[in-house]
């Protein structure tokens, strides 16, 4: 009976590494599979985000203006 415990703790890691190499090959595989896609898709939702923020860039610089200039205020460099 002194056996089993060697036995079983033995087979149990054999096991478990076992499943565990499978598991990280499998995500290995699975991300290098998509991995042209998400980077066209990165690149695009890049583009978009800093083509907003030049937008509300342009939005914020041409506000700033027109309510400077309604309140009077002098915005001369000179």
């Amino acid at each position: 009976m002194e056996w089993f415990p060697i036995v079983a703790v033995t087979f149990k890691f054999l096991v478990l590494g076992t499943g565990m190499f499978f598991a990280i090959k499998w995500h290995y595989d699975q991300g290098k599979k998509g991995r042209e896609k998400e980077r066209r898709e990165v690149l695009r939702a890049a583009g978009k985000i800093a083509a907003i923020f030049l937008v509300l860039c342009v939005v914020l610089v041409f506000g700033t203006l027109f309510i400077a200039r309604k309140l009077g205020m002098d915005l001369n460099l000179s």
